[in-house]
């Protein structure tokens, strides 16, 4: 008679502390193959869907951050029409104060673009005038040959408004700028503020500022006459619309043109 061969396993032997006695536990070898399985197919399936489902999990946790920027790109989009709407209803306004303040004497200001050269008009003294008139002397003349329209005078700052020295004189671009007295070109060129401009230095500390040129017809150094063609009006650095920004200085200090300008404009 043939013996019955006994299956492989795996023998546990058990024993407590402080004891005599044993448990024994016999495990198949299949059992723990069968397991060994399970265990590696589980942690493909772990990994799969690790791989699978992790960008999905990771783009869900970014849900709610893209949710407040949405809403914060939603709130600056209306604020943006906001205030193109109140530039709108700005620039509707100044053109409606313009046109009743004759501000449309201001010609296109695509002119501005014209290369065609400008001679100044020469001017004949006569021999009845002293030689002084050609001389250095004190700003005393209107530096246009048109009266044009003043939008804006002589300011000092106040907690509502920046301080303004001189004038600002509407005129067309192009327009001739003259020397308000004789004097010499102390500084001429660009400035942020003023863009083209011509300083003149004249007796007695005065000064005078001619800005917003479209073209500057002096050079540095140079003297020139009183009612001399200095430059072209225009509409040159902080400048909304065509116009020459005329000032006169004395040691520094700002002053009023209007009260040292006595002709006729």
């Amino acid at each position: 008679m043939r013996k019955r061969k006994r299956s492989r396993s795996v023998t546990l032997v058990i024993q407590r502390d402080g004891t005599t006695r044993t448990r024994t536990i016999r495990i198949p070898i299949w059992t723990l193959r069968l397991g060994s399985w399970l265990l590696g197919l589980a942690l493909v399936a772990l990994a799969l869907v690790t791989a699978l489902y992790g960008p999905l999990v990771a783009a869900a946790a970014r849900v709610p951050g893209m949710e407040r920027e949405l809403a914060r790109l939603r709130a600056e989009n209306t604020r943006v029409r906001e205030l193109s709407a109140a530039l709108d209803s700005a620039e509707s306004r100044y053109s409606q104060v313009r046109q009743m303040m004759g501000g449309e004497i201001v010609r296109d200001p695509v002119a501005k673009s014209s290369q065609l050269p400008v001679a100044p008009p020469i001017r004949a003294r006569l021999a009845s005038l002293p030689d002084s008139a050609t001389g250095l002397s004190v700003p005393r003349h209107w530096p246009l040959d048109e009266p044009g329209y003043i939008t804006r005078g002589q300011l000092k700052a106040t907690s509502r408004n920046e301080a303004h020295p001189g004038l600002d004189i509407a005129v067309a671009i192009g327009s001739l700028v003259r020397a308000s007295g004789g004097g010499v070109v102390k500084r001429s060129g660009e400035d942020p503020e003023y863009g083209l401009f011509v300083l003149l230095e004249h007796p007695d500390q005065y000064e005078t500022m001619y800005g917003h040129l479209s073209r500057i017809l002096v050079t540095l150094n140079s003297t020139v006459a009183p009612g001399q063609v200095i430059g072209l009006s225009g509409n040159s650095g902080r400048s909304t619309a065509p116009h020459l920004h005329f000032e006169i200085r004395q040691q520094g200090s700002s002053l009023d043109p209007l009260a040292y300008v006595k002709e006729t404009r």
